[in-house]
């Protein structure tokens, strides 16, 4: 506890403002447990990037954590851009505090030599992934905590092929961030290194998004397939509904509530699409228009949960791996009707994502790699892929999907489009969502799969986890 709290009054030095200080020193004087929480480590690049509560503290997402992580990556991208200026671009949700941290990186960067891209307003991350290469970007930053509750914000980083970053860059920009003191932060920006971006990049992206359809002839006939759109409060609010009216669908049916730019995403429980409760007011709005699909985005829009009608009245929500199969099911059966396959096509899929992904593949002769958890690893496919061979479509169990590889991450914007797609190809042969995905357990057997959620917060909870993996290591080494 000593040395928390001497690491916790080093935050009352030269460096920190005011209200910091008056925060740090109310912490140490009247709350030990909230103080060992926020002192105890320092956030670092986890499988998602930074990510914590918003608060003082080194382990929290605030001024100084973001300007820390900003120089560090500043410091590190001048090391390793060769030659040429380097450039990032920054994005950002609709979270509390996510603009201003977005605009102390913005400074930090710019400060430091490096020339930045600033989205005027909030956008879905994986905009931020196409950009990075559309800007021929050294790399990208976005300031989100996807779907965690709303205490919670984050910063990931992209690199120049779009990816998130991985080893060796993650552990490398650590270092440079344990180099730094708070006083080694430049937070005066330079304006005129920063370029305001929007509309621009959103019409490049929503171009490349429309390459995709396989069925403009079916969208056509099915033009008048209703359509249930919730963003939760978040970034897929324009970008969702304008891909889904440009590709033809005409009845996109909107919950009006929920399209409010709101960080407490007061209408939820929970931000997250995977929960079936986060579902209430778009089945609400479902039966009054007798939808035939629902479909949901997380806050910054990388994730899209669909829900297909079963009965005038009833709505079902599937799980990660249910979607995942419906769509890969539709791609590849599509891409086989029109004669687009060659025998070069491959998907890549996480260890902990249903098998019955790769039974489908390689009833098409299309490969499907197995990578470790976290979208990143599928990026990462994709970049270290050859010329000769095609990726089609990346999935992992927890609503994350992507197809096309102009995004290198997963994309809610798109699997919005392929799950609205996907219904008038099943509705061409007199089948709704539902029974298509019937009709693959008929062809390829059942598979069962239910999500659990236990969370462990803070230092006992990261010594639990820590408990619990430990003892689930002796187990299947026979030890115990």
């Amino acid at each position: 506890m000593l040395d928390i709290e001497n690491k916790a009054k080093q935050w009352l030095g030269e460096g920190y403002d005011q209200a910091t200080k008056k925060r740090v020193q109310y912490l140490i004087e009247n709350d030990p447990a909230l103080l060992v929480d926020a002192f105890y480590k320092d956030l670092e690049f986890g499988t998602g990037g930074l990510r914590g509560k918003m608060d003082v503290g080194s382990n929290r997402m605030n001024k100084y954590t973001v300007g820390l992580a900003t120089q560090g990556l500043a410091n590190y991208l001048k090391k390793t851009v060769k030659g040429r200026q380097a450039k990032v671009v920054i994005a950002y949700d609709t979270r509390k505090n996510s603009s201003f941290f977005a605009r102390i990186a913005a400074d930090v960067l710019s400060a430091s030599g490096i020339y930045v891209y600033l989205f005027e307003d909030f956008r879905p991350l994986p905009e931020l992934s196409f950009a990075v290469r559309y800007l021929k970007c050294s790399c990208g930053i976005i300031i989100t905590a996807s779907h965690n509750p709303k205490e919670y914000n984050g910063y990931k980083v992209f690199w120049e092929d779009g990816g998130q970053i991985i080893s060796p860059h993650d552990k490398n920009i650590t270092r440079e961030i344990q180099k730094l003191r708070i006083v080694d932060v430049h937070f005066d920006g330079h304006e005129k290194k920063i370029e305001m971006v929007g509309e621009r990049i959103d019409r490049a992206y929503l171009k490349s998004v429309k390459t995709l359809s396989l069925s403009k002839d079916l969208i056509k006939k099915y033009q008048d397939l209703k359509i249930v759109y919730s963003p939760i409060h978040g970034t897929g609010k324009y970008l969702v509904p304008q891909v889904l009216n440009q590709l033809g669908f005409k009845n996109v049916f909107h919950v009006p509530e929920q399209e409010t730019t709101d960080g407490n995403f007061s209408t939820v429980k929970s931000p997250n699409p995977e929960e079936e409760t986060t579902f209430k007011r778009a089945i609400k709005k479902a039966k009054e228009v007798d939808a035939d699909i629902i479909v949901v985005t997380d806050p910054d829009a990388d994730r899209a949960a669909l829900a297909v009608r079963e009965k005038k009245d009833r709505y079902i929500v599937l799980n990660g791996n249910q979607a995942a199969t419906v769509l890969v099911y539709y791609l590849l059966n599509r891409m086989s009707e029109k004669k687009y396959l060659r025998g070069k096509e491959y998907i890549v899929k996480t260890i902990v994502t249903t098998e019955i992904l790769k039974h489908i593949a390689k009833d098409r002769s299309v490969k499907c790699h197995d990578v470790l958890i976290g979208f990143k690893w599928i990026g990462d496919v994709i970049k270290r892929s050859t010329p000769e061979k095609k990726f089609l479509a990346g999935a992992e169990e927890s609503i994350g999907f992507l197809a096309g590889d102009f995004v290198r991450d997963k994309d809610g914007v798109i699997t919005c489009a392929l799950f609205a797609e996907a219904a008038a190809w099943a509705a061409a042969q007199g089948k709704s969502l539902l029974d298509l995905l019937i009709n693959i357990y008929v062809e390829y057997g059942y598979y069962k799969t239910r999500m659990v959620y236990v969370v462990k917060d803070g230092l006992a909870g990261e010594q639990e986890i820590k408990n619990m993996m430990d003892a689930y290591r002796r187990l299947r080494s026979g030890k115990i």
